[in-house]
């Protein structure tokens, strides 16, 4: 499988903060609709939340106003493979009920 010389973008997700609650909902609930070697959570919100990669386990905890960018390709191993979230993963969230959005942006190779 070989890649094109170009970066896409995945189409931005989000969810209204008002709606989130103490149980994990996910951001984009389709989930990637491509392997991605970056993502971008942005929490725009009035309230911390907990990230979850499973909907189950809590992974990650992104404070009010505040992005978790996640480079998976700067740590492939050895440095000349390719890592990348996988296609179809869904990113959860869960806390307090608050004003504004969280996001989810992601980054990805097209195949050719």
């Amino acid at each position: 499988m070989a890649f094109k010389d170009k970066i896409s973008s995945i189409p931005l997700t989000s969810i209204d903060s008002a709606t989130v609650s103490g149980t994990y909902q996910a951001i984009n609930s389709s989930g990637l609709d491509n392997p991605c070697f970056l993502i971008r959570i942005i929490n725009d919100s009035s309230q911390d939340v907990t990230i979850s990669y499973d909907g189950t386990t809590d992974n990650d905890y992104l404070r009010t106003t505040e992005t978790l960018s996640l480079p998976f390709q700067t740590n492939a191993r050895p440095s000349n493979f390719v890592a990348n979230i996988p296609k179809g993963t869904k990113v959860y969230v869960k806390g307090t009920a608050g004003t504004g959005a969280i996001y989810l942006a992601g980054y990805y190779s097209p195949v050719l």
